[in-house]
């Protein structure tokens, strides 16, 4: 029997209670307590929680302290002690747990644990609903995977602390991936400066359960953009011209946001997610706003993308002599995972249990912040890779009907340990 049939029955239970209680970025503060119980049972050598696992001032798109307040409450009103809790204050979530087995490489596996801000289906057709673990923070929803992706990485660690290797191994449970806010602090943090490999992991993604992708690329640089228009507010009916139209300038930006130019070099996007504005149907509009995105197939195009859409915002609000302001928000470069690592576990995958179909590479076509950590390890000359461990998914990634079949589980953590076991074996450092 593998370790991960073995650790079925507690892989599932912890996977059911992560998916209850869903937080969204910054604000994973049950999340994590439950990871540090898990670790802690586990045993490790060293446990960094919060301030200690990340670099502080790197955090992008920290919520304010209302809502980081209001969802501490909600973790205290589930159990989690006040210690705990301090730890984790202004939002510092996250765990990184080690195993120090003596000399040898020193191996990282990334997962990341934050929800999405969306409401889950009540469906009785909808299995955490008929089975009794949907989410119960209303308005929050583990919609990607997140929670699986904790429990593997748990059970990773788990199988690694019950194995002999020689070596370094480190489970890097990350917050705020839904908002590409949490990579960049993780990788500034100082704890991947000695890593020599690193793999981080994805269910899903449109594979079905039984196949594994060895390597995922195809990342799309993306940063996230906030403008904000003000005009001045006047009455519609008696005084239209005394008013400079704030949403005016707005649907101007959106509607040239997309027409920016395509880019030879490569693919780009951009989006106008959430855009609105004024007051009453009867004042003319005084402010209005837009939140968006713009991606690149490289960091370098997505540069582009974020020059050309400050060009329109700002010639849409001089247009419409309204005043502008645009603030970054979260970002991640692109990357590509290594060829020894897509061999690595191409390599183990084939002799796990329930694996039915190894690919050796695919394109995520969409974005994430793990690319950070890849590339802070490679720029210092270590290797990384992206993996996705397949599972059937009834409803698309971020959607309300969104769940994972929990026999990934035992595969994803048989896969991952024999990854991280054959990279042990190797023997391969960067030289630090």
């Amino acid at each position: 029997m593998s370790v991960g049939t073995r650790y079925h029955d507690w892989l599932v239970e912890l996977r059911r209670d992560l998916h209850q209680r869903p937080e969204p970025a910054w604000r994973e503060f049950y999340t994590t307590a439950r990871i540090v119980d898990e670790i802690e049972a586990i045993g490790v050598d060293e446990l960094y929680v919060g301030p200690e696992m990340l670099a502080s001032d790197a955090r992008l798109a920290v919520p304010d302290d209302a809502a980081l307040e209001d969802w501490a409450d909600r973790a205290r009103a589930a159990g989690v002690d006040d210690d705990l809790l301090d730890r984790m204050a202004g939002g510092h979530t996250g765990a990184i747990a080690v195993l120090d087995r003596g000399e040898g490489p020193t191996v990282a596996l990334r997962v990341d644990i934050d929800g999405l801000v969306r409401e889950e289906s009540t469906s009785d057709t909808h299995h955490p609903a008929a089975e009794g673990f949907r989410s119960r923070n209303e308005g929050a929803m583990h919609a990607c995977g997140h929670d699986a992706h904790a429990a593997i990485g748990l059970g990773v660690l788990r199988a690694l602390a019950e194995s002999d290797f020689s070596g370094t191994f480190k489970l890097i449970a990350q917050p705020a991936e839904e908002q590409i806010g949490g990579g960049k602090a993780i990788a500034e943090s100082g704890h991947l400066d000695d890593v020599d490999t690193l793999l981080a992991v994805h269910v899903g993604l449109d594979h079905p359960t039984g196949e594994v992708v060895a390597g995922v690329d195809g990342f799309l640089a993306v940063r996230h953009l906030d403008a904000t228009f003000s005009g001045e507010g006047a009455h519609a009916g008696g005084h239209p011209g005394q008013g400079r139209n704030a949403v005016q300038a707005m649907a101007t930006a959106v509607q040239n946001l997309y027409a920016i130019p395509r880019h030879g070099d490569g693919s780009t996007r951009v989006n106008a997610g959430r855009v609105g504005g004024g007051t009453a149907s009867n004042i003319v509009p005084e402010s209005a706003f837009i939140e968006g995105e713009v991606r690149g197939e490289t960091t370098e195009l997505m540069e582009y993308m974020w020059d050309e859409a400050n060009r329109v915002i700002e010639h849409a609000a001089e247009m419409h002599d309204c005043a502008y302001t645009i603030t970054r928000g979260g970002e991640a470069p692109s990357a590509t995972s290594d060829v020894a690592v897509v061999d690595r576990v191409a390599t183990a995958a084939r002799d796990v249990a329930g694996v039915d179909t190894v690919r050796r590479r695919d394109d995520l076509g969409g974005s994430e912040d793990a690319t950070f950590l890849m590339r802070r390890v490679q720029e210092r000359g270590g290797e990384a890779g992206y993996v996705c461990i397949g599972t059937d998914h009834p409803g698309g990634h971020h959607t309300a009907t969104f769940d994972v079949d929990e026999r990934s589980l035992p595969i994803g953590v048989d896969v991952l340990s024999n990854a991280v076991l054959s990279a042990f074996a190797d023997g391969r450092t960067n030289g630090k």
